[in-house]
């Protein structure tokens, strides 16, 4: 299964006239601990260009996943897989536009996914604006383990358009407006409801609807600083036709020490509703025509700490340009407002709400050529 808190991690947006991305090779090690889960495994990128208008990229990702999570612990048994994901890319320079297409393919024992993608951007106005679309499309198999008769598909299709302003030297804004929308089997085939039966409760299946469309919309800044500083900050909202809304806010701080040393402090707060057909606890067995008890779908809000230090070496060296040594960890607290801790023996209906805490590590290692 995927493990959606990677994909929690903060991506601050690029902006620079056309120009190919730079050659380098960067090695990665994560590992997110957190709630009873931990995943962790290595990650290897390579850009090269091919003369002056072509550049390719080659990515290989792996999540090592244990869980023995909340919701393990009380309807299920720990269990551990892998995950592998492999991506190619390719962008095309042409004056100030660049065309890219992306294919990624993951797969790990009950998920297998394909997804590919294109894009363009376009530089204007002498460079000051930069406006870009991309469209990506996914088709995914979902699996059971222990269940060879269980296969559904998932479809994914997201559309995205940004823009990004220079207003001033020193200050640098971006929009960015995004809707995916999934049709098929969407819900975690693992995964139950509770719903009261007597003076206790028992357990039967989640069952989502088959389609699902999300709206979100961005806007970040980043002001550049004397000295090499710089203060990014962003709001993010977004919806769905499932009846949630979220808005999660961001702030940062860039500083740079010495001439090869860059440290970075983060704050960012995630506030959500929950999904119009989500409860902790159902009246009685198929209550509503879709129900379900994921956490994620529940209403929580998360706060997250992080920092950041990069170490600049190589730029007397013959062989590359320069290179970077990079350390990165994010402290996160989830609170949930109606999801229940049931692991204690408490009356039904009256058990803790749940909270956990969780940390990010990234340590990896790029060289430009």
């Amino acid at each position: 299964m995927r493990i959606a808190f990677l994909l929690l991690l903060i991506i601050a947006g690029r902006v620079s006239a056309a120009v190919l991305p730079e050659e380098r090779a960067d090695a990665l090690y994560h590992k997110y601990d957190g709630g009873g889960v931990e995943v962790d495994g290595p990650s290897f990128l390579v850009r090269k260009n091919l003369g002056d208008s072509v550049s390719v990229g080659l990515n290989h990702y792996v999540d090592n996943v244990t869980s023995a999570s909340i919701d393990v612990e009380v309807s299920a048994s720990e269990y551990t897989e892998e995950r592998e994901e492999n991506a190619v890319s390719i962008d095309y320079l042409r004056q100030k536009t660049i065309m890219s297409l992306g294919y990624t393919e993951s797969d790990e024992s009950d998920y297998e996914a394909k997804t590919i993608s294109l894009g363009f951007s376009q530089d204007m106005f002498g460079d000051l604006t930069t406006v870009s679309m991309s469209f990506a499309y996914g088709d995914n198999t979902v699996g059971r383990n222990g269940d060879d008769t269980f296969e559904e598909e998932a479809k994914v299709r997201s559309y995205r358009l940004g823009i990004s302003q220079i207003l001033t030297k020193s200050l640098v804004v971006a929009l960015t407006l995004e809707t995916i929308t999934d049709e098929g089997y969407l819900n975690n085939p693992y995964r139950s409801v509770r719903y009261v039966e007597g003076s206790g409760y028992s357990f039967e299946p989640e069952l989502y609807p088959e389609t699902r469309t999300s709206n979100a919309v961005a806007l970040r800044g980043n002001y550049f600083l004397p000295h090499r500083a710089a203060v990014h900050a962003g709001i993010r909202y977004f919806e769905d036709s499932w009846d949630i809304e979220a808005t999660t806010y961001e702030l940062g701080y860039t500083f740079p020490y010495g001439e090869s040393f860059i440290f970075e402090a983060s704050f960012r707060f995630h506030d959500q509703t929950k999904a119009e057909f989500y409860s902790d606890l159902f009246p009685f067995s198929e209550a509503t025509t879709y129900r379900a008890r994921d956490k994620e779908l529940s209403t929580f809000t998360s706060t997250t700490f992080g920092l950041g230090a990069s170490y600049e070496f190589g730029r007397s060296w013959e062989k590359i340009d320069r290179g970077s040594l990079n350390l990165q960890m994010d402290w996160i607290e989830f609170d949930y407002d109606d999801f229940r801790d049931l692991t204690g023996n408490e009356p039904v209906g009256e058990e803790p709400l749940y909270s956990f805490d969780a940390t990010v590590t990234r340590a990896f290692i790029s060289i430009w050529f």
